[in-house]
């Protein structure tokens, strides 16, 4: 039986749900009957896990999908849309306002929203959750807060802390009674594997949790000192610290204990160094690595040497979170942990100071990420950029409300071009810039840097307008300063306003052409290089000049190879395969867009992404292939960034092109057929649209016929392509030249190839395989 496939966002649970049934029932019950529903409670009761686990319980019932939108880290009440957005997948990067964007898409939607920590945006959510439920009936809410968000038909759901055991009551066995008990046993045994909750120590267990109130972030701090205390011990430190209202009488309940004293309580088990840390990493958002903490967080009492064994003990008593990937491990805190140091942090009276610091670490950080940009680390910047990015947006507001800042804001803003660009956030780059540029309007270099930065946005949002009069300021300051750089940047904006306008061909390839010989004249060789000489290629083919056009994207790949680029060699390949289309050469065409599309996966470019994947409609419309071509025509439309209009509709000549393919395929299959295919490919996610364009099922392997037992069945086309050549005795070196990709990326395919098949060297696989001549007919 085939099922459908879950829409939707949410995370997978890293660590078991304990408890809360009764909770689950009525959250359950109540939420198919209301619009929006509203937990709340304090900090650390629950509030999160309980949402997660009914949206993810209850996920079947919203055939749209049930999306989480994390809003903790959000500092800045007008990018709430636009985090909405983000969290959702919608792609829309047009000038549009936000919320507009938003209300349009959701519009008869049947879809659940999990808004996730609303407490610091409560008026901003309050409203927009008002507006989105009045346009789509179909929509609900999910929402969890420390207060209620006051929306016109909210539901309120309080969560309660979990049941306490009875003290009067002697277990029985060796198994713990109560959820908080079932917490406080699982978590303990995280930390301490032999760690259990035994008729020896279930009372003091028991106890443990009824003084921590049932709070489950509170015994989760307190499981976690299992680590270096036995319960015994952790009851004696409670005791001392929450006391009885009145000397222990037994007449007396005690009093409400606050997440404010439990959280004093975690703070006094930790060394001064580790108390100053604690404060000062709360500057953080969504976490930092090491050397982000050395850097800001060090001297004033903690010496930097000492900060990694500060780090060390606060991990310990589980203050911080280690989280790590394939690239690096990152410190975190949770919420409510973070917003106790920052109290602690205004106490001492060092706020100031270190949000100062944290601007100015991730200020360098950016810059030399740009400066980096056009070589070999690109992916590994990439990757940071967007874990850092919280802090990003974090770094960009201190200077944007911090007087005197905006000119470092500037410098931030523009310096973050390759990101903006290269991996997609269109629409929230030009929210920074265009705020920093509209609150200092004071001529200078990084006013003009910025106004290139955000006229080279505005074109890919097809806001052509504003892109012209950014570069024009940016052209003209950069003219009367006599800043060389700074001009050829210029140029290089009005040139690619002049080819996305659809205009004088001549004028923007004279302005390429001066850009480029302004850049080599100066010995600057960047990532905006390449792109100039990428855009002087597209203006060569749109002029019919092909065989000038093939020798500049060779140029330009030349240079991307030199210095180690992937993302602007996209670029140049995407170009050459239009050229070598438009010279009749439909295979090397296919060949050098495929390749462009895989590496644009790793910095998810979704506008070069589009690109690639419409041009693969042309390709396969033109050789016949009506229905795939169809199908890639509806996987463009659905995942252009720019909401409501048609890919490649701002770039006239290409637009042609793209009618002229719909018309055929039309033609071809007729209304109807064309409909059903094309719905199909807007059907895809991202994911499923990049294997289907390169001929793959969403797992990655061939979408091709391949028979059950043939050894390289678990291989992509590509890397059955590679395994030909291999077999025929090619290098790497010439296998790269017969498919038209870089010997970097056929070294790839070949190792790829090698591992899966388990061999260690090509010779062994040639000899084992060479018999195989059915591969040749792939």
């Amino acid at each position: 039986m085939v099922t459908r496939r879950e829409k939707g966002s949410l995370p997978a649970e890293v660590t078991s749900f304990v408890g809360r049934r009764r909770e689950m029932a009525e959250v359950k019950k109540v939420l198919p009957t209301v619009r929006m529903l509203t937990l709340t409670g304090p900090g650390g009761v629950g509030k999160t896990r309980l949402a997660l686990r009914v949206a993810m319980q209850t996920r079947r019932a919203f055939s749209d999908g049930v999306f989480l939108v994390e809003l903790a880290a959000l500092q800045d009440h007008a990018l709430l849309e636009q985090t909405v957005a983000d969290a959702i997948g919608l792609r829309d990067q047009s000038a549009r306002p936000s919320r507009e964007i938003l209300v349009d898409h959701l519009r008869g939607k049947q879809l659940l929203l999990v808004l996730d920590n609303c407490e610091h945006l409560g008026a901003a959510c309050g409203v927009l959750a008002g507006e989105l439920l009045a346009a789509a009936p179909r929509l609900r809410i999910l929402a969890t807060s420390r207060q209620a968000l006051r929306t016109p038909g909210e539901h309120i759901r309080p969560v309660p802390p979990l049941p306490l055991p009875d003290l009067d009551v002697t277990p029985a066995g060796d198994s713990a009674t109560g959820d908080a008990i079932q917490l406080f046993s699982e978590r303990a045994a995280a930390v301490v594997p032999d760690f259990a909750v035994t008729p020896a120590n279930q009372a003091t267990v028991a106890r443990i949790c009824q003084q921590l109130d049932g709070l489950p972030l509170a015994i989760e701090l307190a499981a976690a000192r299992v680590q270096i205390l036995s319960p015994e011990q952790i009851l004696q430190r409670l005791d001392d610290r929450f006391r009885l209202l009145t000397a222990g009488s037994p007449a007396v309940l005690p009093r409400h204990r606050t997440l404010q004293e439990v959280m004093d309580w975690s703070y006094a088990l930790c060394s001064p160094a580790e108390q100053r840390l604690w404060a000062r990493m709360s500057v953080f958002v969504r976490g930092c690595d090491l050397d982000a903490a050395e850097a800001v967080c060090a001297g004033d009492g903690i010496p930097p040497e000492e900060v990694i064994d500060a780090v060390a003990g606060l991990v310990d008593k589980s203050v911080l979170v280690r989280e790590e990937d394939s690239a690096s491990v990152r410190y975190l805190m949770l919420d409510t942990i973070r917003h106790y140091g920052r109290e602690k942090l205004r106490a001492a009276d060092e706020e100031a100071a270190l949000r100062r610091r944290h601007r100015d670490y991730f200020l360098k950080l950016t810059e030399r990420h740009a400066a980096e940009w056009f070589g070999p680390a690109q992916e590994e910047i990439a990757a940071r950029s967007r874990r850092e990015f919280a802090n990003l947006r974090l770094a960009l507001k201190y200077c944007l409300n911090t007087p005197g800042e905006f000119q470092t804001g500037l410098r931030m803003a523009a310096a973050l071009h390759f990101y903006w660009y290269g991996c997609g956030p269109l629409a929230e780059g030009r929210h920074w810039l265009d705020r920093m540029l509209t609150l200092d309007v004071t001529p200078s270099r990084a006013r003009a840097a910025a106004l290139w930065t955000n006229s080279h946005l505005a074109v890919a949002q097809g806001d052509r307008a504003a892109a012209a009069d950014m570069a024009e300021e940016c052209f003209q300051w950069a003219r009367s300063a006599g800043d060389k750089n700074m001009l050829a940047h210029g140029l290089f904006a009005l040139g690619t306003v002049e080819w996305a306008n659809g205009g004088d061909l001549p004028r923007t390839l004279a302005l390429m052409e001066d850009c480029l010989a302004l850049f080599e004249a100066l010995g600057v060789m960047t990532a905006v290089t390449a792109i100039a000489y990428v855009t002087m290629s597209a203006t060569l083919t749109q002029m019919n000049g092909l065989d000038r056009a093939m020798a500049v994207s060779q140029q330009a790949g030349a240079l991307c190879d030199q210095h180690g680029d992937r993302w602007a060699r996209t670029y140049v390949l995407y170009i050459r395969s239009l050229t070598e289309w438009m010279r009749g050469d439909v295979a090397r065409a296919r060949a050098c867009a495929e390749e462009a599309l895989r590496d644009q996966q790793i910095f998810k470019d979704a506008l070069g992404t589009v690109f690639v994947i419409e041009s693969l409609a042309w390709y396969a419309g033109s050789s016949g292939e009506h229905e795939r071509a169809a199908v890639l025509l509806g996987a463009a439309h659905r995942l252009y960034p720019m909401e409501g209009s048609k890919p490649l509709a701002d770039l006239p000549r290409f637009q042609l092109v793209h009618d002229e393919c719909e018309r055929q395929t039309r033609r071809a299959l007729g209304d109807r057929g064309f409909q059903t295919s094309f719905d199909r490919g807007v059907g895809f996610e991202s994911a499923q649209a990049v294997a289907y364009a390169l001929g793959e099922d969403a797992d990655g392997t061939t979408s091709g016929p391949v028979a059950a037992d043939d050894p390289l069945v678990q291989l992509t086309r590509r890397e059955r392509q590679v395994a030909e050549l291999i077999v025929e005795g090619l290098s790497n070196k010439d296998i790269a030249a017969r498919l038209v990709i870089s010997t970097r990326t056929a070294e790839g395919h070949v190792q790829n190839v090698l591992t899966k098949l388990g061999f260690t060297n090509r010779v062994q696989f040639a000899a084992s395989f060479g018999e195989y001549r059915h591969i040749r007919n792939l």
